[in-house]
């Protein structure tokens, strides 16, 4: 075993959980909750006011608030945006980040389940300002159900962009560095019933380019947006891909009522016991047409090169659908483990990585898997050691290093344990070494900043950690260099 060195631990607020059931911080459909960009790292959340820190029982607004420190610095300046009060308990509810290379402006979403729009975006430049000229009044408002010159009146399978943008929920944003635009994704629908969308921005304007992937009696969760990272030895720069689970569809007394809210239930018919099928496509062309990434039944198979058959163009209103050719890479049946929304990344050589877990293989217990697309051989699965089983459990991150490796941070789903393992690019990725474990973690989602392993080769994870007795939990950042 050759141990990570211990982190560099910083705090950024109190996790609130006054009267929530649910949770609003820490969930890995976050994509890029914590992020680095020209030399700062940004990180979002949500919080109390201070001066709400006391009050009574009454007290369960929370506020979005937006930290960055200029790197290798451990002190976090935070802005705070006090005109608009989150209250619903709900963990779907999360803050997302993203920061466009075009014009250095900050792009924040926030509290949606299947709700309109809550966007605000800042001036140009804002996202590398001196600390002195670090505040809110770099940010405009909240936007409801629009985005900065966007054409609403756009159709896509019937349905205007306006209507879409008044029934968000998982919101990301994913920066284009061939291109340097901003793209912007959501579901609408419901758990079981609904679509994904793609916008992009650049220069103050947002463009709807189309729906990519449409559910029919179920729906995509999707593991991420990934981008291949720049490599002179492949010819897989700029690949966006993604990968994905279906959730079947369970109709309910009252689904198909406009005013339905059964469905914003935490649990119900609709829930991950019906997640089925690992997929995965690929765009080369930032979004617009689609390719098949999967292999039929999970099985190695040769990759495809390119000029496989296209199964979406978005620029004709055509999505990728459950029907599509080549995109199911692992059958995995209902019932089985599967989570929604875990983790992916691809690496230098084009190499698609998936977190997940079932329960097809160690005698029927649910371990999580890393499934793993290799661009010579194909598809492939093996069951992560060192850990426990995980079902229904907290999820995982999945990420590469500078150097290549992979990274794979885990929570435990009782206990206050965090693990880290690495495969390395040596062993091509086969072979796992536990590398770090700690106590003192409650189980979260834990959220690692891509870009900075990618760039500094040091791998941030945003978590909570306990501050000791009758203290709480914090919302804590681990920092460890490779």
């Amino acid at each position: 075993m050759s141990p990570l060195l211990s982190p560099q631990r910083t705090t950024l607020a109190i996790d609130p959980t006054k009267n929530r059931k649910c949770s609003i911080n820490g969930y890995a459909f976050q994509q890029d909750a914590i992020h680095t960009y020209a030399g700062f790292q940004f990180a979002c959340f949500y919080a109390r006011l201070e001066e709400d820190e006391e009050g009574g029982e009454e007290q369960e607004r929370l506020y979005v608030h937006l930290s960055r420190r200029k790197l290798p610095s451990r002190v976090w300046d935070t802005i705070i945006f006090k005109d608009y009060a989150q209250t619903e308990d709900d963990g779907h509810n999360t803050v997302q980040l993203g920061i466009c290379p075009s014009d250095s402006t900050i792009h924040l979403t926030y509290d949606h389940h299947c709700s309109p729009l809550h966007y605000r975006h800042s001036l140009p430049g804002a996202a590398t300002v001196p600390s002195e000229k670090w505040d809110v009044s770099l940010f405009g408002t909240t936007l409801t159900n629009t985005l900065p010159g966007l054409q609403t009146d756009q159709e896509s399978n019937n349905k205007t962009v306006k209507a879409l943008l008044n029934d968000v929920t998982y919101p990301r944003f994913l920066p284009l560095p061939n291109t340097n635009q901003l793209l912007l994704t959501f579901r609408t629908g419901k758990a079981g019933l609904g679509d994904d969308h793609l916008f992009t921005y650049s220069h103050g304007k947002y463009t709807f380019l189309g729906t990519h992937l449409r559910g029919i009696r179920n729906n995509p969760y999707i593991h991420g947006l990934s981008i291949s990272p720049p490599s002179s030895s492949s010819n897989s720069n700029n690949k966006l891909v993604t990968t994905w689970v279906y959730r079947a569809f369970v109709p309910y007394l009252g689904w198909d009522d406009p005013l339905d809210t059964k469905h914003k239930q935490q649990a119900g018919p609709n829930s991950a016991e019906n997640n089925h099928d690992i997929c995965c496509a690929y765009s080369e062309d930032g979004g617009v047409t689609w390719y098949g990434g999967g292999g039929r039944g999970g099985k190695s198979t040769p990759k495809k090169e390119k000029g496989e058959v296209m199964i979406a163009n978005l620029s004709k209103d055509t999505s990728i659908l459950p029907t599509s050719s080549d995109i199911v890479a692992f059958e995995i049946p209902k019932g089985a483990g599967l989570m929604n929304q875990e983790s992916q990344t691809v690496d230098y050589d084009g190499g698609i990585h998936v977190l997940n877990r079932d329960c097809l293989d160690d005698g029927g217990k649910t371990r999580w898997k890393h499934y793993y697309s290799d661009p010579l051989d194909g598809w492939m699965q093996r069951i992560l050691p060192h850990v426990d089983g995980a079902c229904g459990g907290k999820r995982g991150q999945v990420a590469v290093s500078r150097e290549g490796d992979l990274y794979f941070v885990l929570p435990h789903h009782t206990e206050r344990t965090l693990t880290i393992l690495k495969a390395s690019k040596e062993s091509r990725f086969a072979e796992y070494e536990l590398v770090w474990q700690e106590e003192g973690f409650p189980p979260t989602d834990p959220l690692v900043d891509k870009a900075r392993l990618l760039s500094d080769n040091v791998l941030s994870v945003l978590t909570k950690s306990l501050a000791g007795p009758g203290e709480g939990v914090m919302l804590t950042v681990l920092d460890f260099p490779l």
